[in-house]
């Protein structure tokens, strides 16, 4: 695939994790400033990783809530959360992941990381 290629796979595949609100949010807050990092994570995070066959989605969110509650990047960790359940993850299974964190990242780490989670739950639930 070319750039351009990469680039329209890549916000399938965006849209189709993150939804259409979030992406056409990130998209309209594009600016001259930061055009060049939106194409970068569209045509390598969603074209090239998450378009990979290796691993199936819902993999791919799992690993995702993982590090990023280890990292403790809370904002994407809420977003994430959301997508997991896009991508067929239950509420019950995020829980599970973050169980995980607690035993290897740290009781701290997963503590925050179910509060950001239970926050993002609550909204997605409306």
């Amino acid at each position: 695939m070319n750039d351009r290629e990469r680039h329209e796979a890549g916000m399938t595949v965006r849209r189709q994790v993150l939804g259409d609100a979030h992406v056409d949010s990130a998209v309209a807050g594009t600016d001259e400033f930061t055009a060049d990092f939106q194409d970068f994570i569209t045509r390598y995070a969603w074209g090239e990783v998450w378009s990979r066959p290796g691993l199936d989605r819902r993999t791919r969110s799992c690993i995702t809530l993982a590090v990023l509650a280890t990292l403790h990047h809370d904002e994407e960790l809420a977003m994430h959360v959301r997508a997991a359940l896009r991508n067929g993850l239950s509420r019950q299974e995020v829980a599970e992941v973050l169980l995980q964190v607690g035993v290897y990242a740290g009781v701290p780490a997963a503590n925050r990381a179910f509060k950001v989670a239970r926050e993002a739950l609550r909204q997605e639930a409306g």
